[in-house]
């Protein structure tokens, strides 16, 4: 795979993102949403929250664990966020203050949480130290990823489809062009020589928007004040391809038009298929989900590598056990970019970043009210807002232990 990448002389790789109207984010929202309102009265709460939506109704389902005497008011959180994404009247399709909110929520399995809260470590009497208390709350392989491709240090595809799909959001709100409505997807095809992007070849925006509205006006409404405010001018030339709306007339959209479904939206969550997936998603689960928590403990690591200058393009696999704290396997790729060994690299890994649970969630502080945010245009690449796992206060260290 690192051969295939670097040394391809045209090579075409797809990303996708969708605004915060879209179906399956509402629905990652809520259930962001409901996190947050929980660790804002229990930090040390477990929170496994799934949520659905179609035509006039929001089901809100999942697990919780939390101290007695709380309580969420989870009808009330999911109207809130709902009538923040845009969604306030019939009208537009779906409306927060009137849409059905069923509710079901029960108490975590007792084996979960008592694996989670005493890892196997503990039970066997090998716990090296209190970073082995927490086991890891399910099993699964996480994927961090970083790349020089951009500032952030994300593949140019997703960072350009979060960016028009966040531009679509920002024209709506701030009425440049008040006919838009909150759903919307954006799609970006880039063209790599030898590893490195050189133009865009294609971009597809589909936007939401009231009824009677010309395409056509559409079009260059959105070509002007969407494409042409996110897109590098030198990417663009007399080949690259345009699809805005391709399947005409988008008036009906969010759950009216669409079910939607937390969870179902994990490429869009991440790197845009650029690199792999391990398959969780994030939204909804409290940090002792390693699907979440690990998964940002990876990126951190990812960045920090690639900042560091030790690879340009570097992904890192771990995976857990069910109430074990430490991971059972870890692996590096760096797709033929790295300036040491991998061998080394996962040397610097091991002795820079521990893994376990309960050491990442200390680490990055993950145990606040902090995911509503990462609910819609990814978790990762994100410079507007408090994110720890974007921080790279290791790259210079790493640097210097790698003798660069």
């Amino acid at each position: 795979m690192s051969t295939t990448f670097t040394c391809a002389e045209k090579l075409f790789l797809t990303s996708e993102s969708v605004t915060e109207g879209h179906p399956d984010k509402v629905c990652d929202s809520v259930a962001d949403a409901v996190l947050d309102e929980i660790l804002r009265q229990d930090p040390e709460a477990h929170v496994a929250c799934e949520v659905a939506a179609t035509t006039g109704v929001v089901i809100i389902l999942g697990e919780v664990l939390m101290k007695k005497g709380l309580y969420c008011n989870y009808e009330a959180v999911a109207r809130r966020t709902i009538t923040d994404i845009g969604y306030t009247s019939s009208q537009i399709g779906f409306d927060g203050a009137t849409c059905a909110v069923l509710v079901a929520v029960k108490d975590q399995s007792p084996n979960i949480a008592s694996a989670v809260s005493a890892s196997l470590e503990v039970r066997t009497g090998e716990a090296a130290d209190a970073a082995h208390m927490l086991g890891a709350g399910d099993q699964g392989m996480m994927i961090g990823f970083a790349c020089n491709e951009t500032p952030e240090l994300m593949p140019l595809p997703i960072s350009y489809a979060h960016k028009l799909c966040r531009r679509l959001a920002q024209v709506r709100k701030d009425g440049t062009l008040p006919y838009l409505r909150p759903d919307g997807k954006a799609q970006v095809t880039v063209q790599y020589c030898r590893g490195v992007p050189v133009r865009v070849d294609g971009i597809v925006v589909s936007a939401h928007h009231a009824p009677g509205m010309s395409q056509e006006q559409i079009r260059r409404d959105i070509k002007e004040h969407v494409i042409a405010a996110v897109v590098d001018p030198s990417m663009l030339d007399s080949q690259t391809k345009y699809w805005i709306n391709p399947s005409g007339c988008f008036e009906v959209g969010g759950p009216v038009g669409d079910s939607g479904l937390s969870g179902r939206k994990i490429i869009v969550d991440t790197y845009g298929g650029i690199a792999r997936h391990g398959g969780g998603s994030f939204s909804g689960k409290d940090p002792t989900k390693v699907d979440r928590s690990a998964a940002y403990m990876a990126r951190y690591i990812a960045k920090n590598i690639v900042k560091a200058g030790i690879a340009d393009r570097f992904e890192l696999q771990v995976s857990y056990a069910i109430g074990k704290a430490e991971p059972v396997s870890l692996s590096v790729e760096t797709y033929g970019t790295g300036r040491i060994p991998d061998d080394r690299i996962v040397e610097l890994v091991q002795d820079n970043f521990n893994m376990c649970p309960g050491v990442i969630i200390e680490r990055l502080n993950l145990r606040r009210p902090i995911y509503l945010p990462t609910a819609a245009y990814g978790h990762f690449g994100r410079e507007d807002g408090d994110f720890p796992w974007e921080k790279t206060d290791m790259a210079e260290s790493l640097r210097q232990q790698a003798g660069l």
